[in-house]
Protein backbone atom coordinates (compact mmCIF):
# COMPACT_ATOMS: atom_id res chain seq x y z
CA UNK A 1 0.00 0.00 0.00
CA UNK A 2 1.41 3.46 -1.09
CA UNK A 3 1.01 6.62 0.33
CA UNK A 4 -2.47 8.56 -0.98
CA UNK A 5 -0.02 11.94 -1.68
CA UNK A 6 2.54 9.58 -3.67
CA UNK A 7 -0.35 8.35 -6.09
CA UNK A 8 -1.47 11.71 -6.58
CA UNK A 9 2.31 12.81 -7.56
CA UNK A 10 2.44 9.94 -9.72
CA UNK A 11 -0.97 10.07 -11.52
CA UNK A 12 -1.40 14.06 -11.37
CA UNK A 13 1.03 16.17 -10.65
CA UNK A 14 3.80 14.51 -12.96
CA UNK A 15 2.23 14.88 -15.86
CA UNK A 16 1.28 18.44 -14.79
CA UNK A 17 4.80 19.19 -14.44
CA UNK A 18 6.41 17.98 -17.24
CA UNK A 19 3.30 19.62 -19.85
CA UNK A 20 3.90 23.04 -17.74
CA UNK A 21 7.50 22.95 -17.96
CA UNK A 22 7.85 21.43 -21.35
CA UNK A 23 10.31 18.93 -19.84
CA UNK A 24 12.03 16.30 -22.63
CA UNK A 25 13.46 13.86 -20.07
CA UNK A 26 11.13 12.34 -17.67
CA UNK A 27 14.09 12.76 -15.11
CA UNK A 28 14.19 16.90 -14.98
CA UNK A 29 10.30 16.98 -13.23
CA UNK A 30 10.64 17.82 -9.50
CA UNK A 31 10.09 15.91 -6.84
CA UNK A 32 9.97 15.89 -3.16
CA UNK A 33 13.51 14.53 -2.00
CA UNK A 34 12.78 14.51 1.82
CA UNK A 35 11.43 16.81 4.39
CA UNK A 36 13.50 17.36 7.56
CA UNK A 37 11.69 18.25 11.19
CA UNK A 38 13.72 20.11 13.33
CA UNK A 39 13.45 21.31 17.10
CA UNK A 40 15.75 23.47 18.39
CA UNK A 41 15.64 23.10 22.27
CA UNK A 42 17.62 25.59 23.85
CA UNK A 43 16.00 25.16 27.44
CA UNK A 44 16.98 21.51 27.24
CA UNK A 45 20.31 22.46 28.98
CA UNK A 46 18.86 23.32 32.33
CA UNK A 47 15.83 20.57 32.52
CA UNK A 48 15.99 17.00 30.27
CA UNK A 49 12.40 16.04 30.48
CA UNK A 50 11.86 18.71 27.86
CA UNK A 51 14.58 16.93 25.71
CA UNK A 52 12.41 13.47 26.57
CA UNK A 53 9.45 14.91 25.63
CA UNK A 54 10.22 16.54 22.58
CA UNK A 55 11.58 13.22 21.23
CA UNK A 56 8.40 10.87 22.64
CA UNK A 57 6.12 14.53 20.50
CA UNK A 58 8.46 14.17 17.18
CA UNK A 59 8.17 10.56 16.90
CA UNK A 60 4.26 10.36 17.37
CA UNK A 61 4.21 13.47 14.77
CA UNK A 62 6.58 11.50 12.20
CA UNK A 63 6.16 8.00 13.14
CA UNK A 64 10.00 7.73 13.20
CA UNK A 65 12.11 8.17 16.25
CA UNK A 66 14.26 11.55 16.11
CA UNK A 67 17.95 11.74 16.19
CA UNK A 68 18.97 14.21 19.47
CA UNK A 69 21.58 16.78 18.16
CA UNK A 70 24.70 18.23 20.07
CA UNK A 71 25.95 21.74 20.32
CA UNK A 72 29.44 21.38 18.26
CA UNK A 73 30.67 24.71 20.00
CA UNK A 74 30.98 25.27 23.39
CA UNK A 75 29.43 29.54 24.15
CA UNK A 76 29.80 30.60 27.29
CA UNK A 77 27.31 33.20 26.88
CA UNK A 78 24.19 30.45 26.23
CA UNK A 79 25.64 28.37 28.85
CA UNK A 80 26.20 25.62 25.87
CA UNK A 81 29.14 23.23 26.57
CA UNK A 82 30.12 21.51 23.43
CA UNK A 83 28.28 18.25 22.96
CA UNK A 84 25.04 19.13 25.26
CA UNK A 85 21.73 17.95 23.40
CA UNK A 86 20.60 21.06 21.92
CA UNK A 87 17.36 19.55 19.61
CA UNK A 88 16.11 16.66 17.83
CA UNK A 89 15.37 16.45 14.12
CA UNK A 90 14.22 13.70 12.07
CA UNK A 91 14.71 13.23 8.47
CA UNK A 92 11.38 11.96 6.42
CA UNK A 93 11.86 10.12 3.03
CA UNK A 94 9.80 7.61 0.84
CA UNK A 95 6.25 7.00 1.98
CA UNK A 96 6.77 8.26 4.98
CA UNK A 97 7.54 11.42 3.68
CA UNK A 98 4.62 11.40 1.69
CA UNK A 99 2.12 10.18 4.58
CA UNK A 100 3.48 13.35 6.82
CA UNK A 101 3.23 15.67 3.77
CA UNK A 102 -0.35 14.73 3.45
CA UNK A 103 -1.02 15.00 7.24
CA UNK A 104 0.13 18.54 7.15
CA UNK A 105 -1.16 19.99 4.42
CA UNK A 106 -4.92 18.66 4.92
CA UNK A 107 -4.98 18.21 8.55
CA UNK A 108 -2.64 19.96 10.52
CA UNK A 109 -2.25 23.30 8.68
CA UNK A 110 -6.14 24.28 8.70
CA UNK A 111 -5.62 24.13 12.26
CA UNK A 112 -3.63 26.72 13.23
CA UNK A 113 -5.32 29.79 14.49
CA UNK A 114 -6.07 32.89 12.08
CA UNK A 115 -4.77 30.44 9.17
CA UNK A 116 -4.36 32.31 5.73
CA UNK A 117 -2.28 30.11 4.27
CA UNK A 118 1.99 29.76 4.15
CA UNK A 119 4.21 32.25 3.27
CA UNK A 120 5.38 32.53 -0.88
CA UNK A 121 9.04 33.75 -0.12
CA UNK A 122 10.62 31.15 2.09
CA UNK A 123 11.94 29.49 -1.03
CA UNK A 124 16.10 29.31 -0.62
CA UNK A 125 16.52 29.90 -4.59
CA UNK A 126 17.43 26.48 -5.26
CA UNK A 127 14.03 24.84 -5.00
CA UNK A 128 13.81 24.45 -1.64
CA UNK A 129 11.34 25.71 1.16
CA UNK A 130 11.29 26.30 4.65
CA UNK A 131 8.60 26.81 7.09
CA UNK A 132 8.06 26.99 10.79
CA UNK A 133 5.40 26.26 13.06
CA UNK A 134 4.79 28.21 16.62
CA UNK A 135 3.60 25.04 18.60
CA UNK A 136 3.03 21.37 18.11
CA UNK A 137 -0.22 21.09 19.33
CA UNK A 138 -1.59 21.52 15.59
CA UNK A 139 -0.93 17.60 15.45
CA UNK A 140 -3.49 15.30 15.87
CA UNK A 141 -1.05 13.22 17.52
CA UNK A 142 -0.40 14.97 20.59
CA UNK A 143 -3.00 15.12 23.14
CA UNK A 144 -2.96 18.67 24.58
CA UNK A 145 -3.09 17.86 28.27
CA UNK A 146 0.08 15.82 28.19
CA UNK A 147 2.04 18.86 26.81
CA UNK A 148 4.40 20.74 29.59
CA UNK A 149 5.64 23.01 27.18
CA UNK A 150 4.93 24.67 23.88
CA UNK A 151 7.46 24.19 21.52
CA UNK A 152 8.08 25.22 18.07
CA UNK A 153 9.82 23.18 15.15
CA UNK A 154 11.34 24.27 11.52
CA UNK A 155 10.08 22.32 8.59
CA UNK A 156 12.42 21.75 5.63
CA UNK A 157 10.76 20.90 1.76
CA UNK A 158 13.77 19.65 -0.23
CA UNK A 159 12.88 19.30 -3.79
CA UNK A 160 14.78 18.41 -7.23
CA UNK A 161 13.53 21.58 -8.95
CA UNK A 162 16.06 23.91 -10.08
CA UNK A 163 14.32 26.72 -9.49
CA UNK A 164 12.12 28.39 -6.99
CA UNK A 165 9.22 28.80 -9.71
CA UNK A 166 9.43 24.49 -10.04
CA UNK A 167 9.25 24.02 -6.76
CA UNK A 168 6.46 26.06 -5.59
CA UNK A 169 4.61 24.88 -8.65
CA UNK A 170 5.07 21.29 -7.50
CA UNK A 171 3.94 22.38 -3.79
CA UNK A 172 1.26 23.82 -4.83
CA UNK A 173 0.26 20.53 -6.98
CA UNK A 174 0.62 18.35 -3.95
CA UNK A 175 -2.17 20.69 -2.16
CA UNK A 176 0.31 22.98 0.56
CA UNK A 177 -2.18 25.61 1.16
CA UNK A 178 0.03 28.90 0.00
CA UNK A 179 -1.22 32.28 0.68
CA UNK A 180 -2.93 34.53 -1.83
CA UNK A 181 -1.54 37.40 -2.88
Amino acid sequence: MTARLKETYQNEVFKQLQDKFQYKNPMEVPKLEKVVLNMGLGEAKENSKILESAVEEIAAITGQRPVITKARKSIANFKVRQGMPVGAKVTLRGDNMYVFVDKLFNISLPRVRDFRGVSRNSFDGRGNYSMGLKEQLIFPEIEYDNVDTIKGMNIVFTTTAKTDEEAMALLEALGMPFEKN
